[in-house]
């Protein structure tokens, strides 16, 4: 079968022949229908080889972390209701199972995972952007009935990751209150369309382009301003000096930073989504009194379920450019460059 693999640290992922794998016990083998191209993949391989070695992602590595698929067939001992030929999705952060996280569902924050040499598929175990790929446990698969998954496919990240990190926010985002989204990209558009849906918020959106705001306005940001040291000044101009309920930085950049804890008004939550590198300040006076700094991972499993539920209802759509799986490499050199409108999605 063919996949897109990472072979050689500092090279480009390439489209190779690779051995069909046959399911072992408990594990489930899915053709895959989709793929979700993500930056998390881009950030694993611009890692050095010291770093990359140190956190033991293995060589070939089949990229992927967003997955979807039909079940082709199930390995020794599986049960579940699921049958062979339907449609489901790829949970992604996978963990022990037993522990007391991962009893609640939340398996992006199993605390047994790093122990046990657990790790996602695309992310150090094989991934989904190949034409068949393995899932180690029926917990990880979510049913998505007739939803098309290539449109949907990138909601088990792009989707999860801002619902888990919205969610607890929504407290803090009735009527009259303001909400920033900073980068309207692959996951900060569809944030957008959750704020929106879940929340009374007023959402003020910034990018660095007007191509890229255009995108916000268009699933639905109230206000859309250039992302630069001006920013922070016409936040605090447009919410009355007050500063805003919530700011979801889905870059996370030392300059995105620092514009999302200075608009942050008291009482606040501050969440940092983006792998931009950067870190926050925080000390008395830096920041508004009683204001919250999160760096969520991910989300839970019941979580992506309700992503799924809004997806069906129309509450959710993904801007998605499709790639073959022969032009995958092409869709990485084209999230590199910052071409992509929405979400890159690779269809074997």
């Amino acid at each position: 079968m063919k996949a897109l693999r990472y072979t050689k640290i500092g090279s480009a992922p390439e489209v190779v022949e690779i051995e069909k794998p046959t399911p072992g016990p408990g594990e489930i083998l899915l053709k895959v229908t989709a793929a979700g191209v993500c930056h998390s993949d881009d950030y694993v391989m611009s890692l050095p080889e010291e770093d990359y070695l140190a956190q033991q992602y293995p060589l070939p590595l089949t990229l992927g972390h967003e997955g979807a698929g039909v079940i082709e067939s199930f390995g020794e001992g599986v049960e579940t209701g699921l049958q062979i030929g339907d449609a489901v999705a790829v949970y992604g952060p996978w963990g022990c199972g037993h522990c007391l996280n991962c009893s609640q569902g939340k398996e992006n924050y199993c605390t047994n995972a790093v122990a046990e040499g657990i790790r996602p598929p695309g992310l150090g175990s094989q991934g989904s952007m190949a034409e068949y790929m393995i899932v180690d446990d029926v917990r990880h698969l979510v049913p998505i009935g007739d939803l098309d998954p290539v449109k949907n496919v990138s909601l088990t990240d792009a989707g999860l990751t801002p619902y888990h990190a919205i969610k607890r926010s929504l407290p803090k985002l009735g009527a009259g209150t303001f909400a920033v989204v900073i980068g309207s990209g692959g996951l900060g558009h569809v944030g957008i369309q959750m704020l929106k849906a879940l929340s009374g918020a007023t959402v003020i959106v910034l990018d660095v382009s007007d191509e890229k705001l255009e995108l916000a306005k268009h699933v639905g940001a109230d206000v859309t301003l250039i992302s630069d040291e001006s920013a922070a000044g016409k936040i605090r101009e447009l919410t009355g000096g007050v500063g805003v309920n919530a700011v979801f930085d889905f870059v996370g950049a030392n300059p995105t930073i620092a514009t999302a804890t200075a608009v942050a008004a008291m009482e606040a939550d501050v969440t940092i989504v983006g792998i931009g590198g950067g870190s926050a300040t925080i000390g008395f006076g830096s920041i508004a009194y009683d204001a919250a700094v999160r760096v969520p991972y991910w989300g839970s499993r019941s979580e992506l379920i309700e992503v799924f539920e809004l997806a069906k209802a129309g509450k959710v759509d993904v801007e998605v450019q499709p790639y073959s799986l022969d032009d995958a490499p092409k869709a990485y050199e084209d999230l590199h460059a910052g071409t992509i409108r929405g979400r890159a999605v690779i269809v074997p």
